[in-house]
């Protein structure tokens, strides 16, 4: 047996099989209603359409962040962001099948896109669920929340740093979730092993895997307050890599009509993709001297309104700091993103947007996506 191989055998061993041994004892002397009485499978469709009309205010940038030094820009545009297509199928009481697609990805070429979620997941009781293909990892607040429910326009710029390296956004592999109680503490948990290329890959890009761990602890149910801990460790090209994370959440209900929720997080790792992509002549031999690093604040203070078709409003504004190479080369990205929402129906069925989102360098790079810019942006969206 090779060596590689030995942490995905002692994740199952050590793991997996007494977890499955507690959840086929429990099974055994439940007396719940009979799954014969249930008919499966049974389907949900979901969707997602937003649209986007974009004007850029930044000195000869376009609407996608990108500098042009010929001044030939495309200031402004109306955009689909997403065009989502989902269909989640239930095999069974504890067998459940999921598909994602974002049809949008066919506007520029679809390789490596349009497919998003591709799974199996198995639910053994509450304290596990075995997931099994392409989904999105848990590794953070944003990976567990749709986009079409968070309080920005889009995911932060960490998010997505991190999911070119692996750890978040849409990966293949495998993963075990559940809940527990530490004492009084209520408790989440996700294990996770990922090839860590991103999705739609026709294999592993090395042989390396990317193992994660999230654990989510209710400090406060009244006002829903959870803390966060992430890590992560893995091999790129024999290379060691690894990720860490922390994150807060609250929600408090100010009075009948009035809410407030804030979302802190930070996250710091390798920038394996950002060293693997440079020519070997202009880096260094080592893989570690590449780190990033960022935090965003995201405050959210909701209205609701319930005036004819007007459910509610809420005002928004993240604040975001990230440098995708603090240690060599650092150019740190300032993200100000202010916003108001209207919601329409409950859950965000219909939903229209309007704000800044304000970028500051501190080196512009011309004609690249580095350089300072002011973006203004209205969304429509809606979702069933």
């Amino acid at each position: 047996m090779r060596c590689r191989r030995i942490p995905l055998i002692l994740f199952v061993a050590f793991f997996l099989l007494p977890l499955l041994t507690e959840a086929q004892n429990t099974s055994a002397v439940q007396t719940d209603t009979p799954e014969s009485t249930v008919k499966y499978p049974q389907f949900q469709f979901k969707g997602l359409l937003q649209v986007r009309y974009l004007e850029s205010f930044g000195d000869n940038v376009d609407v996608l962040g990108v500098h042009h030094s010929t001044g030939n820009v495309t200031q402004s545009s109306f955009d689909i962001k997403r065009m989502r297509v989902g269909l989640n199928t239930k095999l069974s009481e504890a067998t459940e099948v999921v598909i994602l697609v974002n049809l949008a990805d066919f506007k520029s070429d679809p390789k490596g896109k349009v497919l998003e979620n591709a799974y199996g997941k198995y639910t053994f009781n509450k304290y596990i669920a075995l997931t099994a293909g392409q989904f999105r990892p848990a590794f953070g607040i944003e990976e567990l929340v749709p986009v079409d429910i968070i309080k920005s326009f889009d995911f932060s710029n960490q998010y997505y740093e991190f999911g070119k390296n692996g750890w978040t956004s849409f990966q293949i592999g495998a993963s075990a979730t559940g809940a527990l109680d530490i004492g009084k503490i209520p408790v989440n948990y996700a294990f996770s092993i990922l090839n860590g290329n991103g999705k739609d890959q026709e294999m592993d890009k090395d042989n390396g895997k990317q193992f994660s761990t999230r654990w989510v602890f209710q400090l406060s149910k009244e006002h829903k307050i959870n803390l966060g801990l992430n890590g992560g460790i893995g091999k790129v090209f024999k290379e060691d890599v690894f990720a860490v994370g922390a994150d807060i959440t609250s929600d408090f209900k100010l009075n009948d009509r009035f809410s407030f929720d804030l979302q802190i997080e930070y996250k710091q790792g390798t920038n394996h993709n950002l060293y693997y992509s440079l020519p070997v002549a202009s880096r260094t031999p080592n893989v570690a001297d590449y780190q990033m690093r960022g935090v965003y604040f995201l405050p959210n203070l909701r209205y609701m309104v319930d005036y004819k078709k007007l459910t509610a409003l809420e005002f928004s504004c993240r604040y975001e700091r990230f440098d995708s190479s603090y240690k060599i080369d650092s150019n740190l990205r300032q993200t100000c993103i202010p916003m108001v929402s209207l919601e329409f129906g409950k859950a965000y069925t219909g939903r229209i947007e309007m704000g800044f989102e304000i970028d500051q360098f501190d080196k512009n790079i011309p004609d690249t996506s580095s350089y300072d810019d002011n973006l203004f942006l209205i969304q429509f969206q809606l979702r069933l």
